[in-house]
């Protein structure tokens, strides 16, 4: 049975709705194919920018408490987010204020004012969001790491931008993007929910008047072919934050589904390979998992761990053997099923919402134009073998470079290339 429907506006905006009659509420999202992937080394950060902007006063709704104001009258609950690859805006609210939700967003979107005025001020809030990013290792060694794999690309660059190019922004250049990429082959309107009548008259209504025009498409990852595996952020700290992996599969690749199967088994939850070896067995971390990461032409397999400083070289050696241990040994039938109930057990629950529900069918609809119904993906994890598993940790981890990038009290790379040999 289907649990997404599918309509497209008459300028070629598509709508994504999935009924979930058992709830009082709806999710309504305003997601758009155009992240910080899609900038120029002039506008680093113009995407993220651009998301605070939109709640600052459009000609109807002049100010960010007017806007605020109108959703809390409806006690909804609104937000956004920018990722590499898309940016994505939201209300949540009771079923029947949908149209008010669904004005609010298509205004912010369409006739944000940018006030020069609030763009400034905005900046000094920007460069704020900088640092405590910075102050956060946990959080900005994944951005090392991005660097680290894709060097001086959009993917590689920090979703945030510079103090540099923050600091020379102006409305023209939020409106050069926004002309560029904010057109309706990049955008999806998502409904979950009680959803109610009348929808798609409701969007044509609102959005009907955005013009098509062809947006072309990023430049394709070329991955570094050389250079260090290693890169440090030298940072005084009593913990080293790292993550340590492999360039991998695609989002749309075959193996992705034993891909995630492996992830699971080396860093899912507190019985993984990882948790279970680095943390309880030797001490060695705080925290420690395994996660993949995809976008639409490149992706990694990666573990993240927080270690003591003292004994990062142990833990490093440790989760070096691990990755390299999955992929010679074959995998026990009981650690597959364990793994395949965890991954179905957590995606099942991540579907429970409206939210979880419309954000896993928009994204592959927004970027691959497929729907993905959420019993295909649990048949597919079934169908996943241990030879599956085995197969794909050989082709990552076997005789496969590992990548490392860590924030800590550390200067000198080449400690840490023997281990990444081992």
């Amino acid at each position: 049975m289907s649990v997404f429907e599918q309509t497209t506006l008459g300028n070629g905006i598509r709508v994504l709705t999935a009924e979930m009659p058992q709830v009082s509420s709806v999710a309504c999202f305003l997601m758009l194919a155009a992240g910080s992937r899609y900038e120029t080394p002039g506008s680093k950060g113009i995407a993220h920018f651009a998301e605070h902007m939109f709640f600052k006063g459009t000609e109807r709704r002049p100010t960010a408490r007017t806007i605020s104001a109108e959703i809390d009258a409806i006690g909804g609950e609104f937000n956004a987010f920018t990722s590499k690859e898309i940016t994505g805006y939201y209300v949540k609210c009771a079923s029947d204020t949908r149209d008010v939700a669904l004005d609010v967003l298509v205004d912010m979107l369409l006739h944000s004012s940018f006030d020069p005025d609030e763009i400034a001020k905005e900046k000094g809030v920007i460069l704020e969001e900088m640092n405590v990013y910075l102050d956060t290792p946990a959080r900005y060694v994944g951005s090392v790491y991005d660097r680290l794999l894709f060097g001086d690309q959009p993917l590689g660059w920090d979703i945030l931008g510079t103090k540099e190019t923050i600091e020379a922004t102006t409305r023209d250049t939020f409106v050069t993007y926004l002309d560029a990429w904010y057109r309706p082959e990049r955008i999806v309107v998502g409904v979950a929910g009680r959803i109610g009548n009348g929808l798609n008259d409701r969007l044509e209504e609102l959005l009907g008047g955005v013009e098509p025009r062809a947006t072309g498409k990023p430049a394709p990852v070329e991955p570094p072919t050389n250079g260090s595996r290693i890169l440090l952020h030298t940072k005084p700290s009593e913990q080293a934050h790292l993550h340590l992996g492999v360039r991998g599969y695609e989002l749309g690749h075959p193996d992705r589904y034993a891909l995630q199967l492996l992830a699971v088994v080396l860093g899912g939850g507190m019985s993984s390979r990882l948790f279970t070896e680095v943390r309880e067995r030797r001490g060695l971390a705080y925290y420690v998992h395994a996660a993949n990461g995809t976008f639409t032409d490149a992706g990694t397999l990666y573990t993240a761990a927080g270690v003591d400083v003292a004994r990062i070289d142990d833990a490093i050696s440790t989760i070096v053997d691990q990755l390299r241990r999955v992929a010679a040994e074959p995998l026990p039938h009981d650690e597959l099923e364990k793994a395949r109930g965890y991954s179905k057990g957590r995606f099942v629950l991540r579907l429970e919402s409206p939210q979880g529900l419309i954000q896993f069918g928009l994204r592959r609809e927004l970027l691959e134009n497929e729907i993905e119904e959420p019993d295909d993906v649990l048949r597919h994890l079934d169908e996943v073998t241990a030879e599956d598993v085995q197969r794909v940790a050989k082709d990552l981890l076997e005789d496969t470079p590992f990548y490392l990038a860590v924030v800590g009290p550390f200067d000198d790379p080449a400690r840490f290339e023997r281990l990444l040999a081992a």
